[in-house]
């Protein structure tokens, strides 16, 4: 049957050219020479600012730490997701089991691309997706300013994900689809300058979408519905919905939510908890204007109902 070895030897050159293709489209991409240009001296004290701003204590942090041992930078959280179980690494100065080797190119491709010094993507559960929207610049005093914290020993153990999730490669192609280095809200001309600002600590080094924000299939962030509130990447709690909408922000001013970053007490007087808990420490070392500014973009934030699921009142 000369039709049927014709209609296997098309499905194969077909399935070749897909291969081909998916292979080149999910390659890992580093920033260019311009953008690298961006990056500047570094400086460690506007460096810090941006260390706090990230969060990179929450993650990184060995678990539990207090005080000043938050800044020993070890990793080891993990994470369990429904795609399986990450496990943030050692970002300490330690050169062997840390990023003390990285040049502050390394870590503007980590931060801005998702790629690690050995051109490998990194998961998303780093989230570069926001942090594509930072400053080159602020990459560079950020980088300043882990220069000036310990060397500590100790990798983390390896993320543990089931397949496909651990082909690396296909993150090439979520990453065509999700990361972008564009504003989700578009703010109109002649907005305040707080305002402005706002927008670029939340949704640059703050990342408060990666979590306030429901996700699809794919694990992107839905920016239909930014900030709406979603269901915890862990467990079976939700995220808030930290917009204006029912659910949300509406009777809170914008001195209620700079107030909550500050202290951690809501308008009515609850407190912080959960993984909020490290979050709003973290906003409690940046300053005044800074936490101003973040909730005068929050309550510019176009409204939205509740991003998860209704709950059922407890029996």
């Amino acid at each position: 049957m000369p039709w049927l070895k014709k209609l296997v030897g098309a499905v194969v050159v077909l399935g070749g050219v897909g291969a081909v293709a998916g292979w080149v489209l999910s390659a890992p991409v580093k920033l260019d020479a311009t953008a690298l240009a961006q990056l500047g001296p570094g400086d460690a004290t506007k460096g810090k600012r941006i260390f706090y701003a990230g969060g990179c204590t929450a993650c990184h942090a060995k678990p539990g730490s207090q005080g000043d041992a938050r800044l020993q930078l070890v990793g080891g959280l993990q994470l369990k997701t429904p795609f399986g179980t990450f496990v943030p690494p050692n970002i300490s100065q330690d050169p062997k089991d840390g990023i003390g080797a990285w040049s502050v190119e390394d870590l503007a491709n980590a931060m801005l691309k998702g790629v690690s010094p050995s051109g490998e993507h990194f998961y998303p559960a780093f989230p570069y997706a926001s942090y594509a929207r930072m400053k080159p610049s602020d990459i560079a005093d950020l980088y300043a300013f882990l220069k000036t914290l310990p060397a500590v020993g100790g990798k983390a153990p390896d993320n543990s994900l089931g397949f496909p999730f651990n082909i690396r490669r296909g993150i090439g192609l979520w990453k065509r689809l999700y990361l972008s280095d564009q504003p989700v809200v578009a703010l109109a001309d002649g907005e305040p300058e707080p305002v402005m600002a706002g927008r670029y600590l939340v949704e640059g080094p703050g990342h408060c979408g990666e979590c306030h924000s429901p996700r699809d299939f794919a694990g992107g962030t839905k920016k239909s519905e930014w900030l709406a509130g979603a269901v915890a990447a862990e467990g079976s709690g939700i995220v808030p919905n930290i917009t204006s909408g029912k659910g949300g922000l509406a009777n809170w001013s914008e001195a209620d939510i700079a107030n909550y970053l500050e202290t951690g007490f809501t308008p009515n007087f609850d407190s912080v908890g959960g993984a909020m808990v490290d979050v709003q420490r973290n906003m409690a070392a940046l300053t005044p204007v800074d936490r101003a500014s973040i909730a005068a973009y929050l309550k510019a934030v176009p409204p939205h109902p509740n991003g998860y699921p209704a709950r059922k009142p407890a029996s």
